[in-house]
């Protein structure tokens, strides 16, 4: 077979890139990572704003993975994902804590002083749980509006139906972090009675006058701390990533003025960067070899 000398340089130049392609796919290999989270906004918040370190600070390649808090659990345990910054503990997600114990590592806190449970408009003749098993219920159908099912927050208050005896009468309904929001600035507009599932960090305290119910049984605990949970093996991996993650901390102020301007239109991206910017010391500090 006889080539000519055009055929002998477009197979050179084939071949180059060839090899050009898979040099440069496999440093990119080198410089991915995959972030878990759920759809809460505290939580589109953080890993926003993690992703934003890692893409502009440190040359990462980042996938976001929006899941339940199962499957995130899940993926982090059978590495399938990455990391998360999302881990409610100690009460919040124990059930995620037990069931996949030794199969990922525990970085610690990233922020301090969270807490969930049934939140109502201030504006309620109400004050604590107990008093859900009077004639209140009428008045919001026995009906508490609650988040994504599988949440912890849904679970523990599952619980809370038992242990105050208001599963015969209560329903918590299952919907989103989203619906939950919305029906409860609805029922705020109108001064209308509501009970939601809520927890802080969260911008609807900073937009509407709320209070949380007491919890005399102690059902949802304290306060809880956020967790920033690695697979087993990114540390050897990703070194640079993970040493990051291991020093990524913030406080419930910032993650509100994050969450905020996304409330008010802007999107998580454009949030999380002008917040970055915005912080530069801070985040020079977690990024600091």
């Amino acid at each position: 077979m006889k080539f000519n000398k055009m055929t002998v340089i477009v197979a050179a130049v084939m071949a180059f890139a060839l090899i050009a392609g898979c040099s440069s796919s496999g440093g990119s290999d080198k410089k991915k990572i995959t972030l878990a989270y759920v759809a809460w906004d505290s939580e589109i918040a953080s890993t926003n704003v993690v992703k934003e370190v890692l893409e502009q600070k440190l040359g990462y390649q980042v996938e976001m993975m929006q899941v339940d808090a199962g499957p995130m659990w899940a993926g982090i345990s059978d590495g399938s994902a990455d990391a998360m910054v999302a881990a409610w503990l100690p009460t919040t997600h124990a059930s995620y804590v037990t069931k996949y114990n030794g199969k990922y590592d525990d970085l610690g806190p990233n922020l301090e002083g969270t807490k969930i449970g049934l939140v109502v408009p201030k504006y309620m003749d109400i004050n604590s749980i107990d008093e859900l098993n009077g004639a209140f219920g009428d008045t919001v159908d026995h009906t508490i509006i609650g988040i994504e099912p599988g949440a912890g927050l849904m679970m523990s208050t599952e619980k809370v139906l038992d242990e105050y005896n208001l599963r015969d009468k209560w329903t918590l309904l299952e919907s989103s972090s989203a619906a939950m929001t919305q029906e409860l600035q609805k029922a705020y507009a109108n001064k209308e009675p509501i009970v939601v599932t809520g927890w802080t960090p969260h911008w609807i305290f900073a937009k509407m006058d709320l209070k949380y119910l007491e919890d005399p049984k102690n059902v949802y605990g304290g306060d809880e701390q956020i967790h920033t949970i690695a697979r087993q093996g990114l540390k050897e991996d990703q070194p640079e990533a993970y040493a990051f993650l291991d020093k990524f901390n913030w406080t419930p102020d910032d993650m509100a003025a994050v969450m905020i301007k996304i409330q008010e239109g802007e999107t998580p991206e454009a949030a999380a960067k002008a917040w970055v910017e915005a912080n530069a010391d801070k985040v020079e500090a977690w990024v600091k070899s």
